[in-house]
This record gives structure tokens, sequence and C-alpha cells, in this order.
């Protein structure tokens, strides 16, 4: 293994992109960053967060996602990701199991293809997340407290 990283979906992301962030969050946050673990945002999750920062106009949130994004890894989607992307979607879709409506972007499949690309090559990837449900189906998914 290459290395182990942590993927914030947009909830616990969102917790910590507040003014006042949800309590212990943040300490879990720099726990796994001394036991080693690589913290990431995928820009997936950094679009859903930051669309309803703008819409909210919580301009001290952005600027607390901004600040994220340079202290963690971040992880643009590519089209590698994109392409994994649409083969989980279809995949969901053929299996009677879709994570979300058939003409919705699906961010959980596009997040799970950010972890996969990253498990190919030779990482060790979990999703941290407030809701493993969609997730868990495809990827590594934990609750983000249960990540230790």
């Amino acid at each position: 293994m290459m290395s182990r990283i942590i993927l914030l979906d947009s909830g616990p992301l969102g917790m910590l992109a507040r003014a006042h962030p949800f309590p212990g969050l943040q300490t879990w946050m720099r726990e796994r960053i001394r036991a080693g673990s690589r913290l990431a945002i995928p820009e997936i999750a950094d679009y859903e967060i930051r669309r309803e920062l703008l819409l909210a106009r919580l301009h001290p949130s952005l600027n607390i996602l901004n600040v994220l994004q340079v202290e963690l890894d971040y992880l643009p989607v590519t089209t590698l990701i994109l392409r994994q992307a649409a083969l989980l979607w279809a995949e969901a879709r053929q299996q009677g199991r879709p994570t979300a409506d058939r003409h919705a972007l699906d961010g959980d499949v596009i997040l799970a293809a950010t972890a996969r690309v990253l498990i190919e090559d030779g990482h060790e990837a979990i999703v941290a997340t407030t809701n493993v449900g969609h997730l868990s189906r495809f990827i590594p998914a934990q609750r983000w407290q249960d990540i230790l």
C-alpha cells in the first residue's frame, strides 16, 4: 500500500467548514493526520458544499472551505474518475439499486469512483461520511467517528 487516504464526504466537510465546527471533528482530523493518514477533499464534495454555501451567502464558511482546500489534499475530478463513475452508475441501475434519480448528477458515484481510482493505484482509501448507505456498496466507507 502506498498510503492511507481518508476522503471527506460532503457531510464531514460541511461540518468542518462551519464558523463553529462540529465538536470533536477537528480533533479527529488532527489525530488521523498525526497517525499518518492523508485527509483529502474530493472535488465533488467541495462542489456539493460550495454551492450550498454560495446559495446561503455564507462567506465566512467559504473562506474556511478555501483554507481546508490548501491544508488538506485536494482530489480533482479527472476523466478516469468520470469514466469509473459512469460505470458504477450504470451497474447500480442494471442491478435495480440506483443511488440517485436517473437525471441527477449523482455525486455518490463520483465520490466512490474517486476512491476506486486511488485503490487501483495501490492506496488504502476510505470515505469518511455521515451516511454510509450508498457509498459502502462501492468502496470502503465509514462514519467519520468510526475511522481510527
